[in-house]
């Protein structure tokens, strides 16, 4: 395949190089950490190897509630645990350029109390009961889990339920102000104040054109957050956190006939929401330059980012780049770990990955080098390692 353009982390362009698609970006961060060689990327494709067992298929059951609610239930009585997890279609893709973060303030609002539900009850309650909770947001959904034991289930639904139809009448300003600096200050601790933390939305905001969904980071900017109004986030709310845009899973022990009758009971007449808004279509990314960044960082090392954009979450490709993620950086084995870490000695750490989500996906490489190890010098094998998928096999 021939070299498309991409982006590295300096204001110099640097030769075309490929992987797969598109383009390539490539990043360092430290004080006058320089890299002068890119890393190519590939061309060719990994042949599928034949399946050599067939996959068991997990027997669920799903339905539709009237309001929109999907629900999908899966018995498995092998132990008394029972796990309850409520599926948002929402996620920092679906902001806005200047009200980002709102997913993610609203995986913490979301534990804050509801009507029926007392603020520091939720936890309380669940705690109580022997369970575990939490949340997760990503570009493309949130998530909201229990863990229990069977005779618990009751419990998750109705706290669910009531938090899914009954949260915006306890929606104020002091609330949101407190979980609005509780995000803050995690933005602080795990992106501004933490070793190569900004390194995410540098490479997102060079990698996607501006505007794009996945251009900004799912935490959002402090900006954002400090601009944020109550009506703005519960029209967020009104749109995106209703019935007909979630879907209900219970896996574990439990009886089918009651989970259903109690599913109807706390879930049923939650009114259904607005038509939700669709994403804009983006095309694939074709990057219109390769270009090297340095970004300045109070680390000790420098590292190098690599970042290729490449396809959507199960394109036919998709599975193809986890399995190269995997020959290039996974185990004592792979080509990059085993070269740099083991046999050269010039590096602490290797990883790769496909990160693939539902507009688009990236393939990326980080590096770490020893104390006194050339970057430009990494680069140099990693292009090699990379020369060698375009014109030979994978054992």
């Amino acid at each position: 395949m021939e070299g498309t353009p991409g982006v590295l982390f300096r204001e110099e362009t640097v030769r075309r190089s490929v992987l797969v698609t598109v383009g390539y970006l490539m990043t360092a961060c430290a004080p006058a950490a320089t890299v002068s060689t890119p890393a190519p990327g590939t061309g060719g494709s990994v042949a599928a190897a034949p399946a050599t067992a067939s996959i068991p298929k997990i027997q669920f059951e799903k339905y539709t509630l009237p309001n929109g609610l999907e629900v999908i239930l899966h018995e498995d009585h092998s132990t008394p645990i029972v796990t309850v997890n409520t599926w948002y279609k929402v996620g920092s893709g679906d902001e806005k350029p200047g009200r980002t973060g709102f997913a993610h303030l609203f995986e913490h609002i979301m534990f804050m109390g509801s009507q029926n539900v007392p603020v520091g009850m939720f936890d309380k309650e669940l705690e109580a009961a022997g369970a575990d909770n939490n949340g997760s947001t990503t570009e493309d959904r949130t998530n909201y889990y229990e863990n229990l034991p069977s005779n618990a289930l009751p419990l998750a639904l109705w706290l669910d339920a009531d938090r899914m139809g009954f949260l915006l009448p306890t929606m104020d300003k002091a609330k949101l102000d407190l979980q609005r600096e509780v995000v803050k200050n995690e933005r602080r601790q795990g992106v501004d104040n933490v070793p190569y933390g900004r390194a995410d939305e540098t490479i997102l905001a060079a990698l996607y054109p501006r505007g794009h969904p996945y251009s900004w980071p799912v935490i959002g900017s402090l900006a954002d957050l400090d601009a944020a109004s109550v009506e703005d986030v519960s029209q967020f709310f009104r749109t995106y956190y209703a019935p007909n845009n979630a879907t209900l899973t219970v896996a574990g022990d439990f009886n089918p006939t009651e989970v259903k009758r109690l599913v109807q009971l706390y879930f049923g007449d939650i009114p259904r929401g607005p038509a939700i808004p669709p994403r804009p279509q983006v095309a694939p990314i074709v990057l219109p330059k390769d270009t090297f960044l340095v970004l300045e960082d109070r680390v000790q090392l420098p590292r190098a980012f690599y970042d290729w954009p490449t396809v959507r979450l199960f394109d036919k490709d998709d599975a193809a780049l986890d399995v190269l993620a995997s020959v290039l950086a996974s185990g004592k084995n792979s080509r990059l770990y085993k070269r740099l870490v083991y046999d050269m000695q010039v590096a602490q750490n290797v990883f790769a990955s496909q990160q693939s989500s539902k507009l688009a996906g990236r393939f990326e490489i980080d590096i770490t080098p020893k104390p006194g190890q050339s970057l430009a010098a990494i680069a140099r094998v990693v292009k090699e390692e990379l020369q060698k998928l375009m014109t030979a096999e994978i054992t």
